[in-house]
């Protein structure tokens, strides 16, 4: 489950300034990647699903542990 929440507040006239904070994987729930189907981990997911994908940070992907980013924006 993700979490976005943003506020804004005035400025002047045609000046706001935007906050926003995202939360995902909110209440840090493994995602636990491919199971194995030989030897003595037969049977076991021996990883979460950001590891089993690769390329990119497991911070990044589905499955990866809680990650938060906050942001602020001039809107004129």
């Amino acid at each position: 489950m993700d979490l976005g929440v943003r506020r804004e507040f005035p400025m002047y006239e045609n000046l706001r300034l935007q906050f926003r904070a995202e939360v995902f994987n909110l209440f840090n729930h493994p995602n636990f990647g491919n199971i194995s189907s030989s030897g003595m981990t037969f049977g076991q997911a021996t990883g979460t699903l950001a590891n089993s994908l690769g390329v990119l940070s497991p911070l990044y992907q589905q499955g990866g542990p809680r990650s938060m980013q906050f942001a602020l924006k001039m809107v004129f």
